[in-house]
């Protein structure tokens, strides 16, 4: 395997383990703001934003630990047959679904892309466009240029009325984190397809 190959796998596999540690630790959050919601019904008015707040939390729980739950392969397989094959059966099974994911997540990706656009007022069919346009007028001038760039910003129909482009932005990073993790996968599949374990 090229030496180029194995950084990578380590160097993604160090990032989402970092990142799916931090992300267990929301948990924490989360128990914070459902037992603050229950003392607030309670003894005071309810709080407008923790129903949000938790459902916010969760997403990023479950998105940004996604990538480290596949590199420890804690992910729900059926086992009907898998566990009878060979090393090799398996290494080409799982390089056939790693490769079905990646479709799927490229997908989702350019979907979540799209509603983050949305939210920050871009409407158009090109979002990847607008962002790499909106990033190259942060470097290029100022804020205020880049502001310009930005129309309405989405907020959630509720009370509370939260901005919706944070939580679209941590799932964007998430699904990307996933697309990252699933290359590291393929190359440690093809790794084992070759006989070589990664």
């Amino acid at each position: 395997m090229p030496r180029a190959i194995l950084t990578y796998i380590r160097a993604i596999e160090a990032m989402n383990r970092f990142i799916g540690r931090f992300a267990m630790y929301l948990i924490f959050a989360l128990i914070g703001v459902l037992l603050w919601s229950s003392i607030s019904k309670v003894f005071f008015n309810p709080s407008l934003w923790t129903l949000e707040t938790a459902q916010f939390i969760m997403v990023a729980y479950y998105i940004l630990g996604g990538p480290y739950s596949m590199q420890m392969g804690s992910n729900v397989r059926m086992d009907l047959f898998y566990g009878g094959w060979t090393t090799r059966t398996k290494a080409l099974i799982d390089a056939f679904t790693v490769l079905f994911l990646m479709f799927y997540l490229g997908v989702l990706l350019y979907g979540a892309v799209s509603s983050m656009a949305y939210s920050l007022g871009y409407f158009g069919l090109e979002p990847f466009a607008f962002f790499g346009d909106l990033i190259a007028t942060l470097f290029t001038e100022d804020l205020s240029a880049a502001s310009e760039k930005i129309g309405y910003i989405e907020r959630s129909s509720t009370a509370w009325r939260p901005y919706l482009w944070p939580v679209k932005s941590i799932l964007c990073f998430g699904v990307f984190l996933m697309l990252l993790q699933c290359l590291a996968e393929l190359f440690r599949d093809i790794g084992r397809l070759r006989g070589v374990e990664i």
